[in-house]
């Protein structure tokens, strides 16, 4: 039997700060292994190519799926990610939940950290858009059969440093950009980037945490815009999967 919601979410924050120190020091592990084996690859290149950085943020959603009622053979993770898109055969998600052959949950979790923020930033606008505008055409075409709405999930880790704090000009040869834009920090960059994905309807939840290098590691992170907390995006998440019954 499920639990309550209060139930599911006990202990949150604290949670999310397991996840949170799960990243860095996975990302640090995977850098000192690669650099021993003489492998590493260009850069802080080194430390994302390892993958598992976000684990600690899928395990939490686990939990709160399984917490909520949803059995652990329902969820998928890693392997049997595919879903079928509009524009392109398919698409990898990071978390799936598929209950007798419905789609109820696809989830992407991302992260981003420095020292460059530029070419990054915009690569993850367009997946994220790319992603959600491909599902939710498929969804409109029937590919998901007799599914229900999903919920659509959007995570976001971003490195809380120097540069992502720094002001960053934009080039305006022919028109000016949206003013929220001008000069604002990838920090900002990204956090109005994901309330937008939110505001528009991309995903039906979306997350977006800041956590420093050093503060990470102990667990330590940041919301820097409370309408894009941990807490509502699995509160949506919990209340999305009781109201399947």
């Amino acid at each position: 039997m499920p639990m309550s919601m209060d139930g599911i979410l006990r202990d949150l924050a604290e949670r999310s700060g397991r996840a949170v120190g799960h990243y860095w020091k996975t990302r640090a592990g995977q850098r000192v292994k690669q650099e021993q084996t003489g492998k590493a690859d260009q850069g802080l290149r080194s430390a994302v190519t390892g993958g598992a950085q976000m684990d600690g943020f899928i395990d939490l959603f686990t939990e709160l799926i399984t917490d909520s009622g949803v059995a652990e053979q329902y969820v998928f993770r890693k392997k049997g990610i595919e879903l079928p898109g509009f524009f392109r055969p398919t698409k990898k998600w990071d978390l799936l939940v598929v209950r007798d052959n419905m789609i109820l949950v696809a989830i992407e979790a991302k992260s981003q950290v420095g020292p460059s923020f530029g070419n990054n930033f915009n690569n993850r606008t367009e997946e994220a858009v790319g992603s959600a505008v491909d599902l939710w055409t498929a969804y409109r075409e029937g590919a998901y059969l007799t599914s229900p709405q999903p919920f659509l999930g959007y995570f976001f880790m971003l490195e809380d440093c120097i540069a992502s704090n720094r002001p960053v000009k934009v080039k305006e040869p022919h028109f000016k950009v949206f003013p929220e834009f001008a000069d604002a920090s990838y920090l900002r960059r990204y956090e109005l980037f994901c309330r937008k994905l939110l505001r528009e309807r991309h995903y039906t939840a979306v997350a977006f945490t800041a956590s420093t290098a050093s503060g990470g590691i102990r667990g330590q992170f940041s919301t820097p815009a409370e309408e894009l907390s941990l807490e509502r995006f699995a509160r949506g998440l919990v209340a999305h999967l009781g109201g399947l019954g």
